[in-house]
């Protein structure tokens, strides 16, 4: 399975930006996806998840209200929509996929596949 990231690029605080990620290879629409991003000398940190069939969705706190994720499944694509964004948010975002068909999780190493990575950079 391989997962492509895109969509990153530079905002300013307040503003919008879509992430997608594009999954390819020998792919299920079983798999849970999550989103996650890790700055600079910390450590990666969960962002948000979607179920298979993407009737549940997780967020972490930091981004509730202002996070959306969503997905297709007979495009095999994932996407964040991220919308009132604040300069803490600059940092690089990862698209993973998560072969468990159950409860979504929230940990990095219960993550099968993972993307490139993209980076978003908000400007205050």
């Amino acid at each position: 399975v391989q997962l492509q990231a895109s969509g990153g690029g530079l905002v300013q605080a307040g503003g919008s930006l879509r992430l997608s990620c594009a999954a390819s290879g020998r792919t299920s629409s079983t798999y849970s996806m999550g989103w996650f991003r890790q700055a600079p000398g910390k450590e990666r940190e969960f962002v948000a998840a979607i179920s298979w069939s993407g009737g549940s969705t997780y967020y972490a706190n930091s981004v509730k209200g202002r996070f959306t994720i969503s997905r297709d499944n007979a495009k095999k694509t994932v996407t964040l929509q991220m919308n009132s964004l604040k300069p803490e948010d600059t940092t690089v975002y990862y698209c993973a996929a998560d072969r468990y068909v159950g409860s979504l999780r929230l940990e990095i190493y219960e993550y099968d596949y993972w993307g490139q990575g993209t980076q978003v950079t908000v400007s205050s």
